[in-house]
C-alpha cells in the first residue's frame, strides 16, 4: 500500500495540469540556468578584460537607461498574460495594441533620456553609450509574444529563442574580447543582442502557432482599457527602475565610475539569481489565477506555498554566498576587484525580500490592487535614496548595499503591515518565514 506522501506524489505525477506546468517551469527554469551560467561567465570575462573603471562606465550607462525601461514596457506585462488567460479569442487584438503601445513607449523613451543627461556630468562619450543602450527597448517590444507563451504555459519556445539569442551574444563577445575590442562594441551588442532575441520570438511564434504578425491589430479602445489597468504598474516600474539602479547612477556621481566598476560586479553576482522568483511566479501565474475562480481557500494556500518556497530558495543562496563572497570575487573578478567582495556579502541577502516581493507582486496584480504596487514600491524607493544619500559618503560602495538591503525589507514585507488591505498578507509572509527557519 502506498504511503499518503508517495501517493500524493502518485497522484500529481499523473494530474495532467501539474505536468503541463511543472513542464513549463522546467523550460523556463533550464532556459534562465543556462544564461545564469554562460552570460556571467561571459559577463565576468568581459569585466575583467574591461577593468572596474570602463566596466563602471558602461554599468553606468546601462543603469541610467534601465532607471526608464519602464516607459517601454508600459505595465503591460501581467495585465497581458491575465488578459490573454481570461479571454484568447482576442490573442491578435491584445498582442498588436501590446505591441504598439510598447513601442510607442520605447521611443519615448529617448527625448526622456536626452533631457535627464542635460542634468549629468557626462561627456559626449559617455551619452553616446547611453543612446546606443537605449535603443535595445525599441526591439524589446517583440517581447509580447514570450508573455502570449506565458499564458498558454509553453515557455519552451521562449527558451529556444533566449537561448539562441544568449548563444550568438556570447560568441560575439568572446570575439570582442579576444580582438580586443572598444567599449562602444559592448555597447552595440546591448542592441544587437535585444533584435536577436526578437528575431527569435518572430520566428518561433510564426513557426509554432502558424500565426503571422501581420494578423496582429491595434485597437484604440482595448489601448486605452489596458492603460487604465496598467498605469498604477508604470508608476510602479519606474519606482522599481530607481531603487534598483539608482545606486550605481549615485555613486558615479558622489564617487567615481572606478567605484561604479566595483559596486556592479557585485550586483551582477547578487542579481544573477532573480531569474528563480520570475521564472516560478510567471509559470505558476495561470494556476494562481484559475484558483481563485475555484476556492479562496486553496488560492490562499498556493500563494502562502508560495512565499514559503521563494524564502527557502533565497536564503539556500545567500548563506554560502556570504561565506564565500570574499574568495569567488578574487577568483572570478581578479584582485583589481577588491572592495567588491563586501560589497556582496550584504547585497546578497536584498535577494531574499526580492523574492518575496515578486511572488506577492502576482497576488497584487491578481486581486487588482496595482495601486498598493506603486505605493509600496514609492516606500522602498524614497527609503533607497534617502539612505544613499546618507551611507555612500560615510561607507562608500558599501553603503549603497545596505541602502538597497534596507529598501527591499521595507518594500516586500514592512509595508503590508500598515495597510489593513494586505495585513494578512503580511503574516503570511511572517509564516512563511517561520516555516523557512
Amino acid at each position: 500500500m502506498l504511503t499518503p506522501v508517495r501517493s500524493k506524489i502518485h497522484e500529481l505525477k499523473n494530474h495532467a495540469g501539474f505536468k503541463r506546468y511543472a513542464a513549463n517551469t522546467s523550460w523556463m527554469m533550464g532556459e534562465k540556468i543556462l544564461r545564469m551560467f554562460v552570460g556571467l561567465f561571459v559577463g565576468i570575462w568581459v569585466a575583467r578584460y574591461l577593468g572596474p573603471e570602463q566596466f563602471g562606465l558602461f554599468s553606468y550607462a546601462q543603469s541610467l537607461v534601465f532607471l526608464f525601461v519602464a516607459i517601454a514596457t508600459l505595465g503591460l506585462d501581467g495585465i497581458l498574460v491575465r488578459e490573454l488567460v481570461k479571454d484568447e479569442s482576442r490573442r491578435d487584438e491584445l498582442l498588436g495594441t501590446a505591441f504598439g503601445l510598447k513601442l510607442i513607449g520605447a521611443l519615448l523613451i529617448l527625448p526622456v533620456l536626452w533631457l535627464t543627461v542635460q542634468f549629468t556630468s557626462n561627456d559626449s562619450y559617455t551619452n553616446l553609450l547611453v543612446f546606443i543602450i537605449a535603443s535595445a527597448t525599441i526591439f524589446q517590444s517583440f517581447n509580447v509574444i514570450d508573455f502570449y507563451y506565458q499564458s498558454k504555459v509553453q515557455s519552451k519556445y521562449v527558451a529556444w529563442a533566449n537561448s539562441l539569442a544568449l548563444g550568438v551574444s556570447s560568441a560575439i563577445k568572446v570575439a570582442l574580447i579576444l580582438n580586443q575590442a572598444p567599449l562602444m562594441a559592448f555597447a552595440i551588442m546591448v542592441a544587437f543582442d535585444a533584435l536577436v532575441l526578437a528575431t527569435g520570438l518572430v520566428f518561433f511564434y510564426k513557426v509554432s502557432s502558424r500565426q503571422k504578425l501581420f494578423h496582429w491589430s491595434f485597437k484604440t479602445n482595448t489601448a486605452k482599457k489596458l492603460l487604465k489597468d496598467s498605469w498604477p504598474l508604470i508608476l510602479s516600474g519606474l519606482l522599481v527602475s530607481v531603487y534598483m539602479k539608482i545606486d550605481q547612477v549615485m555613486i558615479k556621481e558622489m564617487l567615481d565610475v572606478e567605484a561604479v566598476g566595483q559596486y556592479a560586479a557585485a550586483v551582477r553576482l547578487s542579481e544573477a539569481w532573480y531569474f528563480i522568483p520570475m521564472v516560478i511566479a510567471n509559470s505558476l501565474f495561470p494556476a494562481i489565477l484559475n484558483a481563485k475562480k475555484i476556492n479562496k481557500e486553496i488560492y490562499l494556500q498556493r500563494l502562502q506555498r508560495l512565499y514559503t518556497l521563494m524564502i527557502w530558495m533565497a536564503v539556500g543562496i545567500a548563506l554560502p554566498m556570504t561565506f564565500l563572497s570574499e574568495w569567488l570575487i578574487t577568483l572570478l573578478y581578479g584582485v583589481a576587484y577588491s572592495e567588491t567582495g563586501g560589497v556582496l556579502m550584504v547585497h546578497i541577502w536584498a535577494g531574499v525580500f526580492v523574492f518575496l516581493g515578486v511572488a506577492s507582486g502576482k497576488w497584487l496584480v491578481a486581486e487588482g490592487m496595482t495601486i498598493i504596487a506603486m505605493n509600496r514600491t514609492l516606500a522602498g524607493m524614497v527609503i533607497n535614496v534617502l539612505l544613499n544619500l546618507l551611507l555612500i559618503p560615510l561607507y562608500g560602495v558599501l553603503g549603497a548595499a545596505m541602502a538597497t538591503l534596507v529598501s527591499q525589507i521595507v518594500a516586500a514585507l514592512l509595508y503590508d503591515a500598515f495597510d489593513r488591505r494586505t495585513r494578512f498578507q503580511f503574516f503570511l509572509k511572517l509564516k512563511a518565514f517561520v516555516g523557512t527557519f
